[in-house]
């Protein structure tokens, strides 16, 4: 089965403190970046059978990336946002995630985003 055919949870712009930044005066402080998280379930959703216990809590996917992210210090968003999604495969019942890492870094720009999907090898 294609991703594109599987259940998916997504999560829009969580906002995240990040210490993040090419320059060591950048990393100085966190700063305000959003993210954006869809995870591809390894169960589909009408096995779940209303069962809270068997579903991917999206409420603790959040908290993991907030404070996965908080304990860092990378130059690159692309860095981060690599080892989010890592991280995040590694830790939930998921084949599949995609991260958006948005920083508002350009003052001509909304944002800048580092779009990253991976998968586990098993699927």
């Amino acid at each position: 089965m294609h991703s594109a055919e599987r259940d998916a949870i997504h999560i829009e712009q969580l906002e995240l403190l990040a210490r993040i930044g090419v320059t060591d005066d950048e990393r100085e402080r966190p700063q305000r970046l959003t993210v954006s998280i869809t995870v591809w379930p390894n169960e589909q959703f009408d096995h779940l059978g209303d069962d809270v216990a068997r579903a991917i809590d999206y409420s603790v996917v959040s908290a993991a990336a907030r404070d996965f992210v908080a304990g860092r210090s990378d130059k690159l968003i692309e860095t981060l946002a690599e080892a989010l999604a890592g991280y995040l495969l590694g830790l939930f019942r998921i084949r599949q995630v995609q991260i958006e890492l948005r920083k508002f870094a350009l003052l001509d720009a909304q944002y800048t985003a580092a779009i990253v999907t991976r998968s586990t090898s098993v699927g």
